[in-house]
């Protein structure tokens, strides 16, 4: 299904989309940031918090990281400076880079239980279905962030990952 490469690949992509993205929204007012936009989460900044509370709730699970400490219905709300935001944005990009460098092939071709928050119960999946979510789901809420940064008249980068060389 996936291997090694692919995950590592990944966390790097998601590591340079994050650095264009945050860099978009560098050039904006807070208000700017905050302001409602009819995305899922709302604003730039809702959708951020809650990409990184959903990064490392993921990261809890398969590395044994500290969990977010509020609810996945408080994630938009989960980090109120975009200092500390960007900073522990940056923090968790680290984390999941190092995540993805310890992989365990064996882990990533077996089977993965935890408990859902959303289902409420136990649920196994395998585990590279898991990790292709992580990253999908990142995917996902940067696109929206985008489209938001863009609507704003904040001008991110490029976002193909064919464009750059992950390999370095």
């Amino acid at each position: 299904m996936i291997d090694k490469g692919f995950v590592t690949t990944m966390a790097r992509y998601n590591a340079w989309q994050n650095e264009n993205l945050y860099g978009a929204a560098a050039t904006l007012d807070d208000a700017a940031r905050r302001q409602e936009r009819g995305a899922f989460f709302g604003s730039i900044h809702g959708t951020f918090c809650h990409l990184l509370w959903a990064d490392r709730m993921w990261l809890s699970r398969f590395a044994g990281t500290p969990k977010p400490t509020v609810p996945g219905s408080d994630s938009a709300r989960m980090i109120a400076g975009w200092d500390e935001l960007a900073a522990e944005r940056l923090l968790t990009d680290r984390a999941i880079a190092d995540w993805a460098q310890g992989v365990d092939p064996a882990w990533l071709a077996g089977d993965f239980s935890w408990v859902s928050g959303i289902s409420r119960r136990e649920l196994t999946r395998p585990a590279a279905q898991l990790v292709m979510h992580f990253f999908n789901h990142q995917t996902h809420h940067r696109g929206q962030v985008h489209a938001m940064l863009t609507a704003a008249g904040a001008r991110p980068g490029d976002t193909d990952l064919m464009l750059i060389d992950l390999r370095a």
